[in-house]
């Protein structure tokens, strides 16, 4: 592809031609130094690579450490525990990454020293970020480096340049290690390909999933992820790391390889709220160019906080929610009218009780209220809609697929993978798997082929594609209404509300999880996870969703949280056995076919399949 500019955003490799990416940095907040603990406070850490970012900014600008050292230290630890690269499947260890280049880190590190010395010459201007390593998705465009998106069938896939969030924290001096593995063309929600933080036997979550592992595992200091239903915060749940999903046009998405636009988001994976803000503050901020989404957050951004409010009750004032139609899946199955916390596991609902104790304690008024009915087509005429907009090349479209086939148009979705395929680069085999992925097999159609995928993504009626607007905005004002009406700020629920399954094991990777995981992304609202507690050694998390653009509101809660509950986000996983034999795994066991997705046209056919419709 050709174009000088982006649309929204594009695919990487043959997508990712043309002029220079034209990036506007994030907020200023993120280089005053009163966020910085002093070093004489910071409390010790057995490894270097356990001391929070906050923590390591003010290490690195007293030059108690440098950049160079630090990223050896993970360096020597992904060497050590992650186990090979390029494995898409099981490959004996956690396999959070991917791909690194150990030679281009440790010279971002050594220019990361230089700035430092340079700080403590002169002083100045200084992003905390400068020399912090870091993780990339596989899926996010890093200069010079393959994104395949989770799978193989995109290898030579390599990006001309860095995607906008990347040259941001490029451009603050963090570090990038690497790219970290994700799902399959970011398709699954649970994810198998790596090993969860606390035990590689057990699911890490996707399709983010080792940027939700790497933090934990000490691997890397944050990651960045990508999420258009389910993708930061169930690695982050499932993990016990702290994520933030931010509201859409918060963050630049140009560089990344799409899945919905319009619903795709890139955001923080790290250990503590504190540095996930850090990270959301050096990446946020308008992108007019290559993602005009951006134009829509207010600008200047609400600064985002990044230290804990004095006092024993800093949350006094707010109210906090939760939904009670906040329907669940168990087994995969749907079970609306049944009260969400009346099916977590017994565990998971005696953290959940502390949890809100702990809340009020700390001055909250938390509270049971409604919420939105997404089964209700009424409240929710947009998402699971069993109407009909039009009828394109023989395929019904729902107003969901009105909108998301439409931005798919817009941003070349299919024609850009076609080009890739036409390239010579990717083989026979790979241009199969992307023709059935990214095609299109129309009714009475032996096979699926790009100009299918074509007629339909761009054959969307003009005025389907404004009703399915319309009816996602009266999805949106209907939701915000059930929070008006209840005086809710913003609302506490559960994502993962079971002792999360295995890796190869015959039951479900999440036993019991929200059904309504698509719907913050649905609604474009910002949502947050942090560790909460521990089940059967694996971490219990909750989440704080609000309104779009509340993010300095939730993530300031978070913090504050954190503050008085530092055991849980700072707890340490036990470091995995070294198999005496390696044995990998390239396929890994299969997702039962109704398990979870991150794709929201697929999800959307899942719930109306659910409800009967």
């Amino acid at each position: 592809m050709s174009h000088a500019k982006f649309t929204r955003r594009s695919l990487l490799g043959t997508a990712m031609a043309g002029t220079a990416l034209a990036v506007v940095p994030g907020t200023a907040g993120a280089a005053d130094t009163a966020i910085l603990p002093p070093v004489d406070r910071i409390p010790h850490r057995p490894r270097l690579v356990d001391y929070e970012i906050v923590e390591l900014a003010a290490l690195l600008r007293a030059g108690k450490t440098s950049s160079v050292e630090l990223t050896r230290a993970y360096l020597e630890r992904i060497a050590k525990f992650n186990g090979p690269f390029e494995v898409y499947g099981d490959n004996g260890l956690y396999n959070a990454f991917v791909r690194i280049d150990a030679d281009a880190a440790l010279a971002a590190a050594r220019a990361a020293d230089e700035r430092l010395a340079e700080f403590r010459r002169r002083g100045g201007a200084l992003s905390p970020l400068c020399g912090i390593p870091m993780g990339i998705k596989d899926s996010i465009g890093v200069k010079g480096m393959m994104a395949q998106d989770g799978s193989p069938a995109f290898a030579g896939n390599r990006a001309l340049r860095d995607a906008t969030a990347v040259a941001r924290l490029r451009a603050a001096g963090v570090v990038p290690l690497g790219m970290t593995m994700c799902s399959e063309f970011s398709g699954s929600v649970v994810g198998t390909f790596s090993g969860n933080a606390w035990n590689l036997d057990h699911v890490p979550g996707g399709s983010s999933q080792g940027s939700g592992v790497a933090p934990v595992a000490r691997l890397a200091a944050a990651c960045l992820g990508e999420e258009t239903g389910g993708s930061i915060i169930c690695p982050s749940a499932a993990n016990g790391a702290t994520g933030i999903k931010p509201s859409p046009g918060t963050v630049s998405a140009a560089g990344l390889m799409p899945l919905a636009p319009g619903y795709d988001v890139i955001g923080p994976i790290a250990r503590s709220a504190r540095d996930s803000a850090l990270v959301l503050s050096a990446i946020l901020g308008p992108d007019p160019v290559n993602d005009p989404q951006t134009l829509a957050p207010p600008n200047p951004f609400p600064a985002i906080p990044f230290v804990p409010r004095v006092g024993k009750k800093p949350l006094q004032g707010l109210t906090i929610g939760i939904p009670q139609t906040d329907w669940m899946y168990v087994n995969y199955e749907l079970k609306p009218g049944v009260a969400p916390q009346s099916l977590y596991g017994a565990e998971h609902r005696q953290v959940f009780t502390r949890l809100v104790e702990q809340l009020r304690a700390l001055g909250a008024r938390v509270i049971e209220f409604p919420g939105l009915d997404i089964t209700n087509t009424k409240l929710n005429p947009y998402l699971g809609s069993p109407d009909v907009l039009a009828t394109v090349d023989g395929s019904p479209v729902s107003p969901s697929g009105a909108v998301i086939n439409s931005n798919n148009y817009e941003v070349r979705y299919a024609e850009a993978v076609d080009r890739f395929c036409a390239s010579g680069i990717p083989s026979a085999e790979a241009v199969a798997t992307l023709t059935e992925v990214y095609g299109r097999r129309a009714p009475g159609e032996t096979a699926p082929s790009f100009a299918s995928a074509n007629r339909l993504l761009g054959g969307i009626p003009a005025s389907a594609r404004y009703e399915g607007e319309q009816r996602r905005r009266t999805l949106i004002a209907n939701y915000a209404k059930a929070l008006a009406d209840a005086k809710v700020d913003f609302m506490l629920v559960m994502t993962i509300a079971d002792v999360i399954g295995r890796r190869a094991g015959p039951e479900p990777g999440f036993p019991v999880m929200r059904a309504g995981y698509q719907v913050p992304n649905v609604l474009g609202w910002p949502m947050v996870s942090f560790p909460t507690g521990f089940a059967r050694g694996l971490p219990v998390s909750a989440q704080f969703w609000g309104p779009r653009f509340t993010e300095p509101t939730i993530i300031q809660a978070m913090i504050d949280y954190q503050a008085h509950h530092p055991e849980y986000h700072t707890a340490v996983p036990p470091d995995p056995a070294l198999p005496t034999t390696r044995k990998i795994a390239p396929k890994p066991a299969p997702l039962p076919p109704n398990a979870p997705t991150n794709d929201p046209l697929r999800s959307d056919q899942a719930i109306r399949k659910a409800m009967g419709r």
